[in-house]
């Protein structure tokens, strides 16, 4: 039985500070159990693994970017954190291509071992000068609700400064989905940003009902992304030069 999954839910941006800013809009994620890609790729019509259809999914659009095991780059991380890679169960939350396009802000990779307990997550941030960095977490204990703090270590937005710090909250994916991102700085809390999503399984039906409701949904969510950075700008929030380039970080949490 295929454990893969879809989520149809909503994005929600708050911003606090200097200036008051929101948007909310609806999208549907994939929950992609690695290890069913290849058997996703054959079953469903309206799927293609590494190949061009009408919604896809891509291995070199995550990990090393470079098209290979996206299952071995998890349990390269997993070991440099001392996590066992026995067994492991790793699943995908993300965006997909659709018509060959796509812009993952966020991914969530979600490590289980063989009793079905988190024992990871990796973060995976992208932004649009197509770099990456991944922040890996252990996850101990009851994980029904899964909190993680870091710093920022990565250029996201142009509109906030690096020295800023993230509090994820996150339920443990079942029947619904919820993704809750805190950001602060040295005087308070800068951003909220959430996804939340009902379940259903990830069927031709299914996919074709989450694409119908959101048929540009990738190209929505970049040009989205550029539309309210102009209301920023239009705000008269100050624009943060980039310092850095890099391509694929990676930081091993506590």
């Amino acid at each position: 039985m295929i454990s893969s999954s879809i989520y149809n839910g909503n994005v929600i941006h708050k911003r606090f500070k200097p200036k008051k800013h929101f948007f909310k809009y609806k999208v549907f994620s994939l929950f992609l159990d690695l290890s069913e890609l290849k058997e996703l790729h054959n079953n469903l019509n309206f799927f293609s693994l590494n190949k061009f259809n009408l919604i896809s999914f891509y291995e070199k659009d995550h990990g090393e970017r470079d098209g290979s095991s996206l299952l071995d780059w998890v349990k390269n991380n997993l070991r440099s954190n001392s996590i066992s890679t026995d067994n492991i169960k790793v699943k995908l939350l993300c965006y997909p291509r659709i018509l060959g396009y796509v812009f993952n802000p966020l991914s969530i990779f979600f490590v289980y071992d063989n009793d079905e307990n988190l024992i990871s997550i990796l973060y995976e941030v992208k932004n649009t000068f197509g770099e990456q960095h991944t922040y890996v977490f252990k996850i101990e204990g009851e994980n029904k609700l899964i909190q993680n703090n870091c710093s920022k270590k990565f250029h996201v937005s142009p509109f906030i400064e690096m020295d800023c710090n993230y509090f994820f909250r996150i339920l443990n994916p079942g029947d619904k989905l919820s993704v809750i991102i805190d950001q602060y700085d040295q005087e308070g809390k800068i951003l909220f940003a959430s996804q939340d999503g009902v379940r259903s399984d990830l069927t031709n039906k299914n996919l074709m009902n989450s694409y119908l409701k959101h048929p540009l949904m990738t190209f929505k969510i970049i040009s989205a992304i550029h539309f309210e950075a102009f209301k920023l700008w239009i705000k008269g929030i100050k624009f943060v030069k980039k310092k850095l380039k890099i391509k694929n970080n990676i930081t091993v949490e506590n």
